[in-house]
């Protein structure tokens, strides 16, 4: 048990956070290796009707390249985040001393201005802040407004500001009932936007005990266990004793964990010793030690099959969601960018809703009964709080990264398991009946989403230049 113990904390170590790179050169392992660690890719994805195989194609030849060139766009470069936030759950007992994880937040002069208004003035994603019909709200304050029904904004004018902001309130706590995440307020001064691409997913050098008890907190304390006794953490030996649903939930996070790792593997710093020749790229010792079933008591190959069932999960998501966010414009106040994007978005959504072996939400929270309804708010309960442990990460970079890709997560459940969606006729859909749906999706949301998925496709990426690599 202790060795199993230390296997898994050293596998719990926060990684950096790391982004697309240039490779330097190779060194290759040995097959025997690349066999170990890639032993469990192959037949089908745990609790899906898809094989790792299928999944690798269609992701490194039809979505990543896509998606790549997509969230250089400044529609999905700009997050905006709270860094200030305390943690919840511990004191705080230092951060990162490094300058490899400062955050070079953007000014409102970095930031394109109708994404800015956008979010400082709460309007939708449906369009400009500078909509006529909205801004005619000011000159006619008092008066009813024949025609304009559609438009809920002006009911306000006949409600006092008490009234108002109870309602605000009200909404507010409604779609809380919905979410997975604890979201950051967008309006909270201490939230700050971040260029993405300036701030990319990096090793840090962030470790040590601060590092290691946000994965441990993870684990041992958000992760659904088994009845029978197996110590803290669930693994390939005790998760057949949960239901699909807690299964799934720890797959989830597993696959998370293991993409992040990935990332660490992938894009790790090699300085060569020499000042000036610092290069960002593959480490296969560090993939070794991280994934090698001989040192991780056999875990690790199963890991790397977790990081396809997360894929699929936010796949099903995304595809679930494709009618809605088809309708939105991605408006940045660049007419011939926001066209660009817009037909990329719906390049990819079309890509991903041909293909059909996503992930089944529907065997999930079956049957409506009271224990459904529970074990779904008990899921939604423990997510929640993962998304909190973020605000304890004690890298800025880190902890960007970290809620941007916790947040995604968190909107893929809102979407499959919120039911909101499932109301909505995905046939019928247009900006009105959008506004009206108590199905709503936040631009920060939306960035999250596609950026957390293309984490993931980064590590299915990835993981074929490791294999290649080792092969060469």
């Amino acid at each position: 048990m202790t060795n199993t113990l230390l296997a898994l904390l050293i596998f719990c170590l926060v990684p950096a956070w790391c982004q697309f790179g240039f490779l330097p050169p190779k060194t290759p392992a040995s097959p025997a290796i690349a066999d170990r660690c890639f032993c469990e890719l192959k037949g089908n994805v745990d609790e899906c009707e898809c094989s790792v195989d299928l999944v690798d194609k269609f992701n490194n030849y039809r979505v990543y390249p896509r998606l790549k060139s997509l969230l250089s766009k400044n529609y999905f470069r700009f997050f905006k985040v709270n860094l200030r936030k305390p943690c919840p759950f511990w004191p705080d007992d230092g951060g990162c001393a490094s300058s490899a994880c400062t955050v070079e937040s953007c000014t409102e002069a970095n930031v394109p201005r109708e994404i800015f208004l956008n979010i400082k003035n709460k309007s939708n994603l449906f369009g400009p802040v500078n909509n006529p019909k909205l801004s005619s709200e000011s000159q006619d304050a008092g008066k009813c407004s024949e025609g304009s029904d559609e438009e809920l904004g002006y009911l306000n004018t006949t409600l006092t500001k008490e009234i108002s902001a109870d309602l605000a309130l009200w909404k507010l706590h409604d779609d809380s009932q919905h979410s997975f995440c604890d979201v950051d307020d967008d309006n909270n001064n201490d939230s700050v936007f971040v260029d993405l691409l300036l701030n990319p997913e990096r090793y840090t050098g962030y470790k040590g005990s601060s590092a290691q008890r946000i994965w441990k907190t993870i684990y041992e304390e958000n992760c659904f266990k088994p009845k029978r006794g197996y110590g803290p953490y669930i693994d390939s030996t005790n998760v057949g004793d949960l239901c699909l649903e807690k299964r799934a939930f720890y797959r989830a996070i597993s696959g998370l964990h293991a993409s992040i790792n990935i990332h660490l593997c992938a894009q790790y710093l090699h300085s060569h010793g020499v000042p000036g020749l610092q290069r960002w790229g593959l480490n296969h010792e560090e993939f070794q030690a991280r994934f090698d079933p001989e040192r991780t008591h056999g875990e690790g190959p199963k890991w790397l099959r977790n990081l396809y069932f997360l894929y699929l999960l936010e796949l099903r998501a995304i595809a679930k969601a494709a009618p809605y966010l088809e309708q939105l414009p991605f408006y940045t106040g660049n007419e011939t960018e926001d066209a660009e994007v817009n037909i990329a978005v719906h390049d990819l959504l079309n890509q991903i809703k041909s293909f059909q072996p996503h992930f089944n939400e529907s065997s999930m929270f079956t049957g409506g009964s009271k224990q459904a309804r529970k074990l779904k708010e008990e899921f939604r309960h423990h997510f929640r709080n993962i998304t909190r442990i973020m605000d304890c990460v004690g890298c800025d970079k880190c902890k960007v990264w970290g809620k941007l890709q916790t947040q995604g997560l968190g909107t893929a459940l809102k979407i499959l398991f919120s039911g909101s969606f499932d109301k909505a006729n995905p046939t019928a859909f247009d900006l009105k009946s959008m506004k009206r749906s108590r199905f709503q999706l936040t631009r920060n949301e939306v960035v999250a989403l596609f950026n957390a998925f293309g984490r993931l496709s980064n590590s299915v990426y990835s993981l074929e230049l490791f294999q290649q690599a080792t092969l060469n």
